[in-house]
């Protein structure tokens, strides 16, 4: 017979030896002390494993949820008088809604319901604490008569309109100095229209500048998610002067051509913003990084930082994917690019600036970027002279530094890669890495340098230009440049 129990008398042992050295354990009061503490922190432990808000560095990160903040009230607009045909005008129904909203910001504010249906109305202001929530074929038409259209003073960071002297035109959907907004639903559309406003700009029969669709100015806590943004008449998202902004899961349309100045979004003179895992297809650039104007961005002094941008798939046959600039007199810094798919578009990724605009640009990654059918891939651009008027100061010169480029990869690309300095405003510090890009032109000068310096980490296609030191994969010197002020730029092809 075989014994499969533990032996009466080794039981025994051990349970004399754990009396023994339990009151030995006890005696000590900061051995007490340490195991109640173990044994406090434990209980809380299994007890919020089991709960939804357990400790989030124990456990893996939960998917980002997509739905609206919660209010304590909620409006349809169909309550104050909204009709949603597609002719009749519902500015007052916003209004009202939005002013009942506006009253209850202690309680924690309002949603408001924007159901199935075409709902025309001119620009509209929105309130704090405040969800503004379109259902799915929702769509707000902007009225395309421009007299609705109220103007505003020229933004302080610009000192006149983008495009004309004087006041501009104020946005469809328009916020200041807000807290704790969400335009938010089940994919609705706001629709500009802008199709009048184009022709009227190509016609020059504008007297101020185009509105853009959405406007947040000096604002915070701000997420725009799950709608689509189509036809602005000017840049469709502004984010101006706004902290903690985030935009995830947007469509952004407008057409390729013939549809002026319809950047996707433009955060100008923010901080702490996140793009992510958007649709962008338009008329000038995906996404174009702003802080104002020469002179007048100088004196505003709000630099855009801490911005997130990943996971987008972006088009632009004018301008380019994302850029930086062209106003960005007051900074641009630590910035991340991440995860873009750019495809049958002019540029990819470019920076743009001049003498007279000042500031700096620094600190800006790039990684994991695949161009598809770009004509040019990475562009630094330090001669794009557009200035608000003749009192800037040339001598203000913008910094360039301090910008990688990781991970680039694509195919039928015409030029890879066009860098161009100056003397008076070089490119310091810049360094590429695993890049492989597919070309169409076998022309000897693709890989385009001008007063550039920095470094090449390990294997890149096309062969870089000779500005550039040479490193093996294990960062150590192969080769140092001696030829950074060399100029290899040929805009021929």
């Amino acid at each position: 017979m075989v014994e499969t129990s533990t032996p009466p008398c080794r039981f025994n042992s051990n349970r004399l030896e754990i009396k023994r050295w339990i009151p030995t354990l006890f005696s000590s009061h900061k051995t007490l002390f340490t195991i109640l503490w173990i044994a406090a922190f434990a209980s809380v432990f299994v007890w919020q494993r089991d709960i939804v808000h357990g400790f989030p560095i124990f456990r893996r990160p939960a998917p980002v949820s997509d739905l609206p903040r919660l209010r304590p009230a909620t409006f349809n607009l169909t309550d104050f008088g909204g009709v949603g045909d597609g002719v009749t005008l519902n500015t007052e129904a916003f209004q009202r809604a939005i002013l009942a909203i506006s009253k209850l910001g202690k309680k924690g504010g309002g949603q408001l319901n924007v159901p199935a249906g075409r709902w025309l109305t001119a620009p509209f202001n929105l309130t704090s604490h405040m969800t503004l929530f379109l259902a799915e074929d929702a769509v707000i038409l902007g009225i395309d008569d421009q007299k609705y259209w109220p103007l505003m003073p020229p933004l302080p960071s610009y000192g006149k309109g983008r495009e004309r002297p004087g006041p501009r035109y104020g946005s469809l959907i328009h916020g200041q100095h807000l807290k704790d907004v969400v335009i938010t639903g089940h994919n609705g559309t706001i629709n500009g229209q802008g199709q009048t406003w184009w022709k009227k700009y190509r016609q020059k029969l504008l007297n101020n500048t185009r509105g853009p669709l959405v406007q947040i100015m000096w604002s915070s806590d701000i997420v725009i998610s799950n709608i689509t943004l189509r036809d602005s008449p000017f840049w469709t998202l502004h984010p101006y002067d706004c902290k903690n902004v985030t935009v995830r899961n947007v469509t952004i349309l407008a057409p390729i051509i013939e549809a002026p100045n319809t950047d996707g979004i433009d955060p100008d003179s923010c901080e702490d913003m996140v793009i992510e895992d958007c649709y962008i297809s338009v008329g000038d650039d995906g996404i174009a990084i702003k802080s104002g104007w020469d002179q007048y961005g100088i004196a505003y002094g709000r630099p855009s930082k801490n911005i997130l941008i990943r996971n987008l798939v972006v088009r632009s046959m004018v301008s380019a994917g994302v850029s930086i600039g062209s106003e960005m007199s007051g900074g641009v810094s630590n910035v991340t690019i991440e995860n873009l798919y750019v495809w049958s578009s002019r540029r990819a990724v470019r920076i743009k600036t001049s003498p007279g605009r000042g500031g700096y640009v620094r600190q800006i990654t790039y990684r994991n970027i695949t161009f598809d059918n770009v004509r040019v891939g990475i562009v630094i651009k330090t001669d794009y002279n557009e200035h608000p008027d003749d009192d800037f100061d040339p001598k203000a010169v913008p910094v360039l530094e301090d910008i990688s480029y990781t991970s680039i990869h694509g195919e039928g690309v015409r030029v890879p890669v066009r860098m161009q300095g100056s003397e008076e405003i070089p490119i310091r510090n810049v360094t590429f890495r695993d890049m492989s890009v597919g070309i169409t032109y076998k022309k000897k000068h693709i890989f385009q340098c001008a007063y550039v310096e920095g470094r090449v980490i390990g294997t890149v296609f096309p062969a870089p230009c000779e500005n550039l030191d040479l490193y093996d994969e294990q960062e150590r010197l192969v080769k140092r440049s001696v030829s950074q002020n060399i100029s290899d730029i040929d805009y021929d092809f």
